[in-house]
């Protein structure tokens, strides 16, 4: 990692004109104390421990800051089960990240950091579970453009008291410069820090703390532990192992541009570092057992070992499926070490008899096609990469591995998806009996980013059309932003579409559609109304 030394930092922050006092106070910065005016967050629950963050900020920055974080059973505090100090300074961008230990499985905590005579908010966590497991729910989202409305949906997800988890896909940040892919409407009122697009390690911090600051993204934080994984724009638009769409001339390297991001996003993220190794900091695939019922299995489809998309000639281009770029199985989507480890995590989770399996990943996997599966739309997602989809397919088909839910982000729209190998094949595939369905596929719509069809009317009659030559394709919506939620039981997993309005700040949201996967059943079926919400701890305290 590049190293940044607190006469750079110090220098910098002079140059953008702000005083390390107020440095990374967003306009969302509510009434939580100014030292921790970032929140704080957990996230990687385990059986026995669980990620804790928070950030100061100080006077000055110059010198180390210590302090203290405690865990209670209670939120009043009266049983503290844990406790312990932290330093931190410049060199993490006063960032806290602690792996609290020696908790007990299944168990709703309320934790709190004190410091130079403040005391953060109280968040609330939870640790997974073991043994046998009747339900489980769980927020996932993805695609969160400041600049480009209010985070209404992070709001509503904050509400959802009984969530076990948040499992994020990706997209928490966009890297582009003020004014471009943005409301203008918003000008003023949703600004980016720093101005510039950001390339260096100051830069992505800078960004990051500006998402912090917002409040309903805090709330959400300070509720529910969350599970996360980067995808491009925590980089660049469209970016590889090798590079990125949007990483231009001038703006250096490509490989310290992506140590800058990673450095950033593993000090401002409550993930756990992956390796001290800094050659192994950007393998952070990993799984979560929640007892018998799931494995939450997170991919990384974006940096890790992706090989460069395709890129067509022209926006109208249709690329054949046959392509010899397409078809070369020696091309990868993961990376062949994380398809090895996926394939494991499979195989082993079978053996365990866990009875569902969640990937959370970051682009479509089902087929995208207006032919009937002659060419593709977009070879950014699996489509582009389809020896390494079939690879997945043959290993779920002759194991016989069945109850898969796929969450996916990226696309900025709301789908849902039956996976099979030939979605156009009426011999091998049924949606109404669920024949040749190898798993199913939940795609949340953005945060607040824009659908990826601009004029709103084709986009509701691309809507229609979609679904009417692709059967695998049961729930589509180009436009609307939003959240989802997945409701788990030993018998059926069910996937929820959640809309909201992201240009002004409001506590509003559209049940939008839901659809149900019955176990070793395969396939989507579509139900009317959504889960009952299950019993719930109580909340963290609101801050006052």
């Amino acid at each position: 990692m590049n190293n940044f030394t607190r006469r750079e930092f110090l220098a910098a922050v002079s140059a953008l004109g702000v005083t390390p006092a107020s440095f990374v106070l967003g306009r969302d910065a509510h009434a939580a104390p100014p030292i921790f005016s970032h929140g704080v967050a957990s996230g990687d629950p385990l059986h026995d421990r669980v990620i804790l963050w928070t950030k100061i900020t100080p006077a000055t920055m110059d010198k180390n800051v210590h302090g203290n974080w405690s865990i209670a059973s209670d939120p009043r505090f009266v049983s503290i089960v844990r406790r312990g100090k932290f330093d931190t300074n410049v060199s993490r961008d006063f960032t806290v990240k602690i792996d609290a230990a020696g908790l007990k499985p299944g168990h709703n905590y309320y934790y709190r950091f004190e410091t130079l005579g403040s005391q953060s908010p109280i968040g609330r966590t939870k640790t997974l579970p073991t043994g046998p497991v009747d339900r489980l729910r769980f927020a996932f989202a993805s695609c969160a453009n400041y600049p480009y409305g209010y985070f209404n949906a992070y709001a509503r997800i904050a509400a959802r008291h009984d969530l076990d988890a948040v499992v994020h896909l990706g997209d928490y940040l966009y890297e582009y410069q003020q004014g471009y892919y943005a409301d203008p409407l918003l000008i003023g009122a949703r600004d980016v820090q720093p101005t510039n697009e950001i390339v260096s390690l100051l830069d992505y911090r800078l960004r990051h703390a500006l998402y912090k600051s917002d409040r309903d993204l805090q709330e959400a934080h300070r509720q529910h532990p969350f599970i996360c994984v980067w995808d491009d724009h925590e980089f660049a638009n469209d970016s590889h192992k090798n590079g990125a769409e949007n990483h231009n001339a001038g703006e250096g390297d490509w490989q310290s541009r992506k140590r800058n991001a990673i450095r950033a996003y593993l000090e401002y993220m409550p993930i756990r570092v992956p390796y001290a190794s800094d050659a192994k900091q950007d393998k952070i695939y990993r799984h979560f057992s929640f007892g018998n019922l799931a494995d939450v299995i997170m991919l990384d489809t974006r940096i890790h070992g992706r090989d460069q998309a395709l890129t067509p000639k022209s926006a109208d281009t249709q690329i054949l499926f046959d392509d010899p770029v397409i078809a070369d199985p020696k091309r990868t989507l993961l990376g062949f070490d994380q398809e090895r480890w996926l394939a494991k995590q499979l195989t082993s989770s079978k053996r365990r008899l866990t009875s569902w399996r969640v990937l959370g990943q970051q682009v479509m996997m089902a087929q995208l096609s207006i032919t009937k599966g002659t060419s593709l739309r977009n070879a950014d997602q699996w489509d582009g990469y389809a020896p390494a989809r079939a690879r997945l397919f043959k290993q779920l088909d002759e194991q016989r591995i069945d109850n898969n839910i796929v969450l996916t982000g990226d696309i900025h729209s709301s789908w849902c998806n039956d996976l099979t190998n030939n979605p156009w094949d009426e011999r091998a595939y049924n949606p109404a009996t669920g024949k040749g369905v190898l798993g199913v596929e939940f795609i949340t719509p953005a945060i607040s980013s824009p659908g990826p069809i601009t004029d709103p009317v084709a986009a509701v009659n691309q809507a229609k059309v979609l679904p009417s030559i692709s059967p695998h394709v049961r729930y589509l919506d180009f436009v609307q932003r939003g959240y989802a939620v997945l409701d788990v039981t030993p018998q059926r997993v069910q996937g929820e579409i959640y809309h909201v309005s992201v240009d002004t700040r409001n506590t509003n949201e559209q049940f939008a559609a839901a659809f149900v996967s019955e176990a070793h059943r395969n396939g989507l079926q579509p139900v009317t109304s959504p889960t009952p919400a299950k019993s719930a701890p109580d909340p963290a305290p609101q801050i006052t």
